[in-house]
């Protein structure tokens, strides 16, 4: 299961990418009336790939890191809706943040891929979690990235909803 869950990992990047180029020009940093029932953070489109990003960086990166070289660390949690505002995602070029996520999954999977069994048991506490491996985290990371896939698809069903068929053409909403 692991080998198939890190060809995931790989491709994850184009499948960002595929899902982020559907939405409209003018929609990639819409807001929607409501949140409710959003499968992931309550972030637009181009706040959800600066969130990869720097969770990738931030966060996974960190923790593999930690737990393949400390004894039992404990591994935070990163504020999302801090990290929003204080980076000012609303600002950023999709391509760079596109180009970073890409490089850093990059380094995620080629530092997993030759990792041993012994390596992929090493264990900690992730905060929010509770007791974690190597293994158990690289699952988690999978996890992540189909809840943003399936936000980016919430998102885009919610903003041609409230569009409707007579305002899609050269429309823009918000």
């Amino acid at each position: 299961m692991i080998a198939t869950t890190l060809t995931a990992l790989a491709e994850f990047p184009s499948q960002l990418e595929v899902f982020y180029r559907a939405f409209p020009r003018e929609l990639t940093r819409w807001v929607p009336d409501s949140w409710e029932g959003c499968p992931s953070e309550n972030l637009t489109a181009l706040e959800q790939l600066c969130h990869v990003r720097d969770i990738e960086l931030d966060g996974y990166h960190v923790r593999f890191g930690r737990l393949l070289n400390e004894p039992g660390p404990v591994l935070a949690s990163l504020d999302t809706y801090a990290l929003v505002q204080e980076r000012n995602y609303a600002t950023a070029d999709a391509a760079d943040v596109l180009a970073a996520f890409r490089a850093a999954r990059q380094a995620t999977v080629e530092l997993l891929r030759p990792l041993s069994d012994e390596q992929l048991d090493r264990a900690g506490t992730f905060e929010g979690y509770g007791p974690v491996t190597v293994r158990g985290l690289i699952h988690y990371l999978c996890s992540h990235d189909q809840q943003h896939l399936a936000g980016l698809q919430w998102l885009l069903g919610k903003a041609e909803s409230q569009r409707g068929p007579a305002r899609r053409e050269g429309s823009h909403i918000g």
